[in-house]
């Protein structure tokens, strides 16, 4: 499968082969939605925690007698049904993740990837690195693109790159290792270098 590395103006200069396994798998949007919901639910902190009606402090006493008072029975203000008491089913700190194994993961991304070729939503340009760290210089390099999200992806980090993209909030840089499927599938461009497209083929072969 022989892809074509862009000049961001226009131009092509020179193309790339790439694997069909890769780049030229079927659609399966089953696999992507369970990919995408364990990446998310990754994502949550599961730190909430709240008291029972044992944690809470107090409430050790019965607070009247049983029978005689006219008011209802109670054995303790640290009820749920008092102010000052517990939660019913208080919540705990949990884990949230969702096991995918490898197998299913690579094909999920390798899906994405071939959708995004499809819909020309990937584009592979080594002119996306800039020279300098200037914002402005970039901001005017990536205007001939037609987007409100633009992805990046690079082999590694360019220090030139980051510091010209951070300040940009439609831009999101990232390495061909930590492939994200939300970043994939929300961004209308993506743009990857040739030595990232070659590492994420590498990975997902």
């Amino acid at each position: 499968m022989v892809l074509q590395i862009s000049a961001l103006n226009g131009s092509n200069v020179k193309h790339l082969d790439v694997s069909e396994d890769v780049f030229g798998q079927s659609y399966n949007e089953t696999l992507i939605h369970q990919l995408v919901t364990r990446y998310l639910a990754g994502a949550r902190a599961g730190t909430k925690a709240q008291k029972t009606r044992s944690d809470v402090s107090g409430g050790g006493t019965k607070p009247w007698r049983q029978k005689g008072t006219g008011r209802a029975r109670s054995g303790s203000t640290r009820s749920p049904i008092w102010r000052t008491g517990g939660v019913s089913f208080a919540a705990r700190p949990r884990n949230f993740e969702q096991k995918l194994n490898k197998k299913m993961y690579r094909v999920g991304i390798r899906s994405i990837l071939s959708e995004l070729l499809r819909q020309n939503r990937l584009i592979i340009s080594d002119a996306v690195v800039p020279s300098s760290p200037k914002t402005k210089q970039f901001c005017s390099f990536l205007s001939g693109i037609d987007a409100k999200r633009i992805l990046i992806i690079v082999d590694q980090m360019d220090i030139n790159l980051v510091l010209a993209s951070r300040n940009i909030p439609y831009v999101e840089v990232i390495e061909a290792d930590n492939l994200s499927p939300v970043l994939l599938l929300t961004a209308e461009k993506t743009i990857a270098t040739s030595a990232a497209i070659k590492k994420i083929e590498e990975r997902l072969s």
